[in-house]
Order: structure tokens, then sequence, then C-alpha cells
């Protein structure tokens, strides 16, 4: 929300199979450049263009070690300019 314009949208979308649970988060905001793409799950990392805006730059990273933590993943792709997708994959069984 924090680096998606007001005028443009955020879309949530579940799914998954019989072994995994799937969410995808994508928005069509400013994306991120190729060169931070990265080291967006980096600790304390923060882009050029998000400088400005408040935070530690410890979301990411704090959301990798939470995925992680439950045996599952996070990836991210993204256009500079179109917005970015972030998708977590967690098992069906996944670690309490």
């Amino acid at each position: 929300v924090k680096y998606t314009p007001e005028n443009k949208h955020i879309t949530v979308q579940t799914g998954g199979g019989k072994d995994n649970v799937k969410i995808v988060v994508s928005d069509n905001g400013r994306g991120i450049a190729p060169e931070d793409i990265g080291h967006i799950f980096e600790r304390f990392y923060r882009a050029d263009k998000s400088r400005n805006a408040e935070g530690l730059g410890l979301g990411l990273s704090l959301a990798e070690l939470i995925v992680g933590l439950h045996g599952g993943t996070i990836t991210v792709s993204s256009i500079l300019d179109k917005g970015s997708e972030f998708t977590v994959i967690l098992p069906q069984d996944a670690k309490a």
C-alpha cells in the first residue's frame, strides 16, 4: 500500500493445491528496478525511490523469514513503472 499511488490497485489472490497454499499479492504501482530485485529481501535495504517513504527496510526481510520458518517460499517479479507481484507458497502442513 505504501508504494502504490492512490489511483492504482492492489490485488490479493489465493489458491493452491493438495499440498500447498498460494497467496499472490500484485499491484500496478511503480515496480522495482532490476538492480534492486536481488536485494529487496535483505535487512535494511531500501531502493533509492523508496528513501523518502517511512520505514527501516525490514518488512520484506521479516516476511521472508516468517514464510521460511513455516517451510514456505516468497518470490517477486516486477516491471519498472508497471507493478510488482509477490508470491507466497506455504505447505498445507506448515510448521506452527
